[in-house]
């Protein structure tokens, strides 16, 4: 005989034996099922999908394989871990452990204790890592060359993020609050980049957290994550509607706040928690250092030569249509140990030969600020390199900060003569400068062929798009790009300056690069300082005697185009108005027609006054330096937009706490609602109450059932003491509930309040729960309740899981098909094996 079981026996254990088993029987483990290793995958699928915003910040894609493997390393372990059902501290420990050896493979493998664990002298090569990483961020401005030491640091990062991430979603059972640590990951990128997160970074985030919602909800191994499932006919709907607000407002704010596209301060500015950057940028982007209103990264020279001299750092000659770029051309570089000779012949007839002694000071950034064409280098500290397509100089694990050199440079003297009568075929050059992307906007062409038109020589074109940009029809403008969106130095960003006709000297100079490779001629652009001022000084050179002292800093930053000319070399031009100094071969002496150009600028200079025809080495005035309403408003508006990002980012971390109050708010300010709706309401807040303190109603948990286990919990306190108010709060709002729902009321020992008293009994028991809750547990009920958390999650949890439900149709008919199919084939086979025997 076979005894059923009762049919409404209880699924649980009772409390006092659960966890343990029956005697004299082994003890039985549930199957751990998909669940960690589901959370696994959701997790590193936010913090991978993050780390691609970072694309930007870093130049190019080589770091993102060590930034995965460390992700995806990181996240098996933990579903390793949680699989063979360790503890949780132990998962944390094992992931921390996992990290360490994964960036001890990558990169200390030589150094390590069988390439995985780290020894003493791994932790030498740690530090030169560290410094490498924050010379980095301190000598560059986004995007930054991925040297080692930062992408070290940011798998590093990228790992602890992991580890936080799945802490919050499954031992802290706070998978709604994992969005924070992304936002950590994002706000990187949304301050460095001038295209903020991008879509992409934006998405994958998204996805990823999206995911660590809705795994949280399908699997919720713990019990304690699943209060109030209870399903509400209103809640796709609801998150439908969510999701369209969300995706309008993403689309319309862009375009209702100046600037938003151009990352977290439109003005150029990016914040550096490291200290102010002292570097020149390589890629370019130099808005950020001249809209500096104080320079930084001073640089002092003394040179013999006549008049002040332009300091290159770096040539950008790579062009791919978005953007300008230098090629470092790591394999073809040389060590700077003797004579530096140009890859190219000049026929010139006279040599200018110059001695320039630098001191850098507090710039910082791996390439050496050098006249051209640099010769001979003496007195640098550290291993360099240089480019012999390019004479850039480059260090080896070692940067420019605090350098004391002298340079001995050399450069053919250039008239408009030997200009014009340079017309021999081009040959000797690599084809990098004079490529031609394909996407070319009609403009740039259009442009470059009726500028040109009535050129005949490659001397002639150049002369004729300097004097087109030089002309009255273009102003020098930093803010113009920002406030247009055009600030940067792509074709579509080309074709925006030349239709707006205002921009600073990247625009200049990339348009007349572009528009020469157009008409046939080798350009490229040169990144460094503008002559600049001088000191008043003078500087004792051995053979040279006292040499007149110059500096130069950010408020300098310049970029200007060289163009190739057969036997004569590299030529720099000058098309930006009203910066640097126009050379003498190129001035209108040589072309004359053109209008004056400092009267277009009048706002960026003090006392401008009519150019001279001859440049002389008078101080140059710096952009930006005048006073008035408009530099205040300047200044003080990344102020502003900081104050606000900050407020912004404090409601945000405040949202679940303010939502909770005003449902409380609402819930008992309105006395003369009916009394059903006011008991419904109380109810209600009583189980929000209780699960914001860790003590949620089950699924199928009776309102009596409930407030029994609620009254007995040490949440409430004793019964008869101090707590006795809250405990005959919890009993009549009880009663109320039953009589509004369930008809006759049960026996009430404080008697039906009436809906007037609500609020006060619902008082009694919030006092009563924080004064028997610890402090960890009052700080979570006040500023993360569980009640919001739980219906956000199960918001954001509707749409997969209405996915899942149509999957799930949609898969039930098919398996029955083949079932059949399958069914048919076997008895077919098994109808002919009889008469094949």
């Amino acid at each position: 005989m076979t005894l059923a079981p009762e049919r409404n026996a209880p699924r649980e254990q009772p409390r006092e034996t659960r966890g343990t088993a029956a005697r004299g029987q082994p003890p039985v483990r549930t199957r751990v099922g998909a669940y960690p290793w589901a959370m696994a995958g959701a997790v590193a699928m936010s913090v991978a999908g993050a780390a691609i915003s970072l694309n930007g910040v870093l130049r190019g894609w080589a770091w993102y394989l060590p930034v995965l493997t460390t992700v995806v390393v990181v996240c098996l372990s933990i579903a390793v871990l949680r699989a063979v059902r360790a503890h949780p501290l132990l998962v944390s420990a094992g992931a921390f452990a996992s990290l360490i050896a994964i960036i001890t493979l990558t990169f200390f493998r030589r150094t390590g204790i069988a390439g995985m664990i780290p020894s003493s002298a791994t932790m030498a090569e740690l530090d030169k890592f560290i410094r490498r990483a924050s010379e980095t961020v301190l000598s560059e401005s986004a995007p930054v060359a991925p040297n080692a030491g930062i992408v070290m640091v940011i798998c590093a990062v990228l790992g602890l993020a992991v580890i936080l991430i799945d802490a919050l979603a499954v031992p802290l059972g706070m998978p709604a609050t994992t969005g924070v640590g992304l936002l950590a990951i994002l706000v990187v990128p949304a301050m460095v980049k001038p295209q903020s997160v991008g879509f992409w970074g934006f998405c994958a985030t998204v996805a990823g957290y999206l995911l660590i919602l809705a795994c949280s909800q399908w699997f919720a191994p713990d019990s304690r994550t699943s209060a109030d499932r209870a399903r509400n006919p209103g809640q796709f709907r609801r998150a439908v509607l969510t999701g369209t607000v969300a995706l309008v407002a993403t689309l319309t704010v862009p375009m209702a706040i100046p600037g938003f596209d151009q990352g977290t301060f439109p003005q150029g500015s990016r914040l550096n928690p490291w200290g102010t950057g002292t570097g020149l940028n390589p890629m370019i982007t130099l808005g950020s250092s001249l809209r500096t209103p104080a320079g930084s990264g001073r640089i002092t020279y003394a040179t013999n030569a006549a008049t002040p001299l332009y300091l290159r750092s770096v040539t950008v000659d790579n062009f791919d249509g978005d953007s300008w770029g230098p090629d470092d051309r790591e394999g073809e570089r040389r060590p700077l140990t003797g004579l530096i000779e140009p890859g190219y012949e000049i026929l010139a007839n006279e040599q200018i030969r110059q001695v320039t002694a630098v001191e850098t000071g507090t710039f910082t950034s791996p390439y050496l600020p050098l006249p051209y064409a640099p010769e001979a280098i003496r007195g640098l500290s550290g291993a360099w390199t240089w480019d012999p397509a390019t004479l850039s100089v480059k260090g080896s694990n070692t940067n420019s900060r605090n350098q004391l050199y002298i340079v001995s440079s050399t450069e053919p003297k250039l008239t408009a003569e030997a200009l014009e009568q340079s017309s021999a075929a081009v040959r000797g050059i690599s084809a990098d400068f004079t490529r031609i992307p394909g996407n070319v906007p009609d403009i740039v062409r259009s442009t470059a062929d009726q500028v040109t038109r009535s050129s005949g020589t490659a001397y002639a074109k150049a002369m004729a798009i300097q004097k087109f940009l030089r002309s009255g029809e273009f102003t020098y403008s930093l803010q113009s790009p920002v406030q247009g969106g055009y600030d940067g130095n792509g074709l579509s960003v080309l074709a925006d300056f030349l239709t707006q006709k205002s921009g600073y000297c990247i625009h200049f100079s990339s348009a007349m690069a572009v528009m020469a490779r157009l008409e046939g001629i080798p350009s490229r652009i040169a990144v460094g300082y503008a002559p600049g001022r001088p000191t008043g000084a003078t500087v004792g050179v051995l053979g040279q005697g006292a040499l007149p002292e110059f500096e130069v800093d950010s408020r300098d930053a310049h970029a200007w185009p060289e163009l190739y000319f057969q036997g004569l070399g590299w030529v720099p031009f000058e098309p930006t108005p009203s910066r640097g100094v126009v050379p003498d071969y190129a001035t209108e002496a040589s072309s004359p027609g053109s209008p004056n150009l400092i009267e277009n600028n009048e706002d960026l200079l003090r006392d401008a006054t009519a150019a001279p025809a001859v440049p002389t080495p008078t101080t140059a005035p710096l952009p930006g330096a005048g006073g008035g309403a408009e530099d205040l408003g300047q200044r003080i508006l990344p102020w502003l937009l900081t104050a606000a990002g900050g407020l912004g980012l404090v409601l945000l971390l405040a949202s679940p706490r303010l939502i909770r109050l005003g449902r409380r708010a609402r819930r008992l300010r309105n006395q003369e609602q009916s009394p059903k709706d006011a008991v419904a309401l109380a109810w209600a807040e009583l189980r929000d109450l209780g699960t914001d303190y860790g003590l949620p109603p089950g699924p199928s948990e009776t309102p009596r059932t409930y407030s029994a286990r609620l009254r007995g919990s040490a949440l409430l306190g004793e019964a008869g003491g101090l707590d006795e108010a809250a405990h005959q709060a919890v009993l009549s709002l009880t009663a109320d509930f039953e009589r509004r729902h369930y008809g006759r009321p049960v026996q009430d020992t404080a008697g039906p309040g009436a809906p007037a008293t609500a609020a006060s009994r619902i008082a009694a028991l919030h006092q009563s729960l924080r004064d028997n809750a610890s402090l960890p547990r009052r700080l979570r009920a006040d500023w993360l309740p569980a009640s919001v958390l739980g219906r956000l999650g199960r918001l954001l949890a509707s749409p997969f899981k209405a996915i899942g439900r149509l999957t799930l149709r949609a898969a039930k008919p098919a398996a029955r098909s083949w079932a059949r199919a399958r069914d048919g084939l076997f008895r077919t086979r098994g109808s002919q094996s009889p008469g094949s025997q």
